[in-house]
């Protein structure tokens, strides 16, 4: 099923990519190369992290189901989880067009989308529909655990409000909830990783809701390194289950091919790699496995997977990549990843994580 996707992919990119990304999603929706049935994943590909168990350690990125439309069927292509969002409180278009664009040659993405999504309203509604579908518990409706990113509006924005009132509009319907606090595209948001200003906001929410799914904050690559354990001892010290490492990238490496490399916006893919590889080492290293870590950025084979488990993270998600392969790539990691755990002898992912820091 999934080469009939791939098949599409160069029809695709013969369009503009927010054009090609919305019949991605239209066609996802109508089941066009989706499995009536979920694969089976190998015991091996399983892990368990933040209290749950994850049949395999692949997710999908926030970004991608900006609006919670299309869950079930990335669950049903075989991601281990799927996360949905950016969503904010109220609806917003987000930034001008065109502002989404391919660097083809660096199999990369630049994207200063700002935050557009029909709201929370919507979303809650489309979470609470997939929670009804299956009598399986929370999230269960999706086949595999699922994820909310929330973040704040561009303008009328009131961190210490917003965030609490999205967790407590999202938390009955979830596995984990995830602060944006790291996109470059939204004015002023990166500086809500400030280690006491995160902590006032993980606090906010800890007064609102005592009880509610794991908690995890996505951090920018572009932090300075002596500001990644302050900021680790605030997410801890706030009661955040885990960190995502990392969101897109402000630099633009030197070996950028691409005629569009001068574009503003997060770049990822591929030339953001080496930094998020980086970040994660030194994220591991302060959380001293006190934290869940799910490793994000330039992510596209079963040896980046095996290379971020081994610096200590629990999950990955893969954004770029999925663009550029589309459903294939999903069962390629698996294999990759399977046949390099047999030819080091590695039984579970569990018995290697952390083993290179």
């Amino acid at each position: 099923m999934s080469s009939l996707a791939s098949l599409s992919l160069p029809l695709l990119r013969k369009l503009d990519p927010e054009t090609a990304h919305e019949l991605a999603l239209d066609a996802l929706m109508l089941g066009v190369s989706v499995p009536v049935k979920r694969p089976v994943d190998d015991p091996a590909l399983a892990t368990r992290t933040l209290g749950m168990r994850f049949s395999n350690p692949i997710g999908i990125a926030a970004g991608f189901d900006k609006n919670a439309r299309v869950m079930r069927p990335l669950a049903q292509l075989g991601f281990g989880f799927v996360e949905a969002g950016t969503v904010t409180p109220r609806p917003q278009a987000g930034n001008p067009k065109p502002r989404l664009f391919r660097l083809t040659e660096d199999r990369a993405v630049i994207n200063r989308m700002g935050f557009n999504n029909q709201g929370i309203d919507r979303f809650a509604v489309r979470l609470a529909r997939l929670h009804r579908t299956l009598p399986s518990g929370r999230g269960g409706g999706a086949g595999a655990p699922i994820g909310a990113n929330l973040g704040i509006n561009k303008t009328g924005a009131d961190p210490e409000r917003d965030y609490p009132a999205l967790v407590g509009r999202v938390k009955p319907y979830v596995n984990y909830i995830v602060l944006n606090v790291s996109s470059p595209n939204t004015p002023g948001l990166r500086g809500l990783q400030d280690a006491a200003r995160l902590k006032s906001i993980l606090d906010a929410i800890a007064e609102r809701h005592p009880e509610r799914p794991p908690l995890l904050v996505k951090l920018a690559p572009d932090l300075e390194n002596e500001a990644i354990g302050p900021i680790v001892e605030a997410a801890i010290a706030g009661g955040a289950q885990g960190l995502i490492v990392s969101n897109t990238t402000l630099a633009r490496p030197a070996s950028l091919q691409s005629t569009f490399k001068g574009e503003s916006g997060g770049l990822s893919g591929r030339p953001l790699r080496p930094r998020a590889t980086e970040m994660l080492r030194l994220v591991a290293q302060a959380a001293a496995g006190r934290m869940a870590l799910v490793a994000c950025g330039g992510i596209e084979s079963g040896a980046d997977i095996l290379e971020r488990i081994r610096l200590g993270a629990d999950l990955v998600q893969v954004y770029s990549a999925f663009a550029y392969e589309g459903p294939a790539l999903v069962n390629r990691l698996k294999r990759e990843l399977l046949d390099l755990m047999h030819q080091d002898g590695i039984e579970m992912l569990d018995d290697v994580r952390g083993s290179a820091l």
